[in-house]
């Protein structure tokens, strides 16, 4: 689906080449936002994506209290957003540099573009995908154990939305489920770049109703408003997931001192708002889509402009250093592909080539 009414200029989503990249030091501005901190290297990148929650109702809440702790002892990004709503596109966003003109969750969306696992196939770098519930390696289907009980959505996998991975065996062999991150990590071809999403119970999603066989995490209600009793439920299940899979992480052969962990959520907080489409806020940073008034994807009454993520939670555990770094420079996840594309040398996709908008997370992996 493509509208030409969003706005996608022809020149940021060209690919470039990654003999383009510059490293440049790190510059502080006035409003106190930093720019590029210099290029850095990573061994592995770890990013595990969590659910509709934002930064203020996740750091600092009581019943997050293990993210709350990391962003109090590493990198702490306090100006993270977002690219956009509903879901599906900011995943999309994030291993490919654009929404692509979407914003919808609709499952039968494809993606023909290029994306990550082609930039890190041809520098000859590892990746392997890891979705809990998820049934089989390279399962194709939109949810399971059912829609109407979904605790794998594939609107969390954007692997499987893109053509060139869909229509790949070889390539489907890398999108696995989360049982087998373990024994992956401490094999001796631990993949470079490792995306994890947790379950829709443990990503502060929620919306599983019914109880599934081995999965004691269900049932999950949707939360009503932050911190009722569903809602603090949905945080904690996160929070004891992200505990657990960051201590599988650095306890595994693949974590080094030039490995770093993002935790970061996909978008804010959902309110029903019907003016946007039922998220309680558009604010957003760094090409985040600008959409025309009464958009049918978002509401009649949307009044037009820009349309972002809004503020999520986002954190850099670095490897190397551990030491606590707030930083309030606006980012978003064209800003964590950059991150990776730098680290590695890899082209540049999409908006990540705006280097006037879209800037590196480095300040938070080189722990000043």
């Amino acid at each position: 689906m493509v509208r030409k009414t969003k706005r996608y200029a022809a020149g940021i989503v060209a690919v470039v080449t990654g003999a383009s990249l510059a490293s440049t030091s790190g510059v502080a501005l006035a409003d106190g936002h930093w720019r590029d901190h210099g290029r850095v290297h990573l061994d592995h990148a770890f990013v595990i994506m969590l659910e509709n929650h934002s930064e203020h109702g996740v750091i600092g809440d009581p019943n997050a209290p293990y993210m709350t702790s990391l962003a109090n002892t590493y990198g702490d990004a306090t100006n993270y957003y977002g690219v956009t709503h509903p879901s599906e596109p900011n995943y999309v966003a994030l291993i490919s540099g654009s929404n692509w003109d979407t914003n919808t969750d609709n499952p039968a969306n494809r993606f023909d573009h290029t994306n990550i696992v082609d930039t890190l196939e041809a520098a000859g770098r590892s990746w392997g995908a890891y979705l809990e519930a998820m049934p089989s390696v390279g399962y194709l289907g939109d949810s399971w154990p059912s829609d109407s009980n979904p605790l794998y959505a594939s609107k969390h996998n954007p692997f499987v939305l893109f053509n060139d991975v869909r229509d790949n065996a070889a390539r489907l062999q890398n999108v696995k489920p989360y049982t087998d991150l373990s024994a992956d990590l401490n094999s001796r071809h631990a993949p470079q770049f490792v995306f994890i999403a947790p379950d829709q119970c443990n990503d502060m999603h929620g919306g599983v109703y019914t109880a599934v066989a081995g999965h004691p995490e269900t049932p999950c209600p949707y939360g009503s408003t932050n911190d009722d009793a569903n809602d603090a439920a949905l945080k904690q299940k996160a929070d004891a997931f992200v505990k657990s899979a960051v201590a599988t992480i650095m306890h595994s052969r693949a974590w080094t001192t030039h490995s770093a962990i993002f935790i970061v959520a996909d978008e804010g907080d959902y309110t029903g708002n019907p003016t946007t489409g039922g998220w309680d806020s558009p604010a957003g940073c760094c090409d985040s889509p600008t959409l025309p008034a009464g958009d049918p994807d978002i509401s009649a009454s949307w009044p037009g402009g820009l349309y972002g993520g809004a503020l999520v939670p986002a954190i850099v555990i670095n490897g190397g250093k551990q030491r606590h770094v707030v930083d309030n420079t606006p980012y978003n996840h064209y800003s964590l592909l950059r991150t990776l594309e730098d680290a590695w040398r890899l082209p540049e996709l999409g908006f990540t080539s705006d280097h006037r908008q879209v800037w590196t997370m480095n300040r938070l992996l080189s722990g000043s």
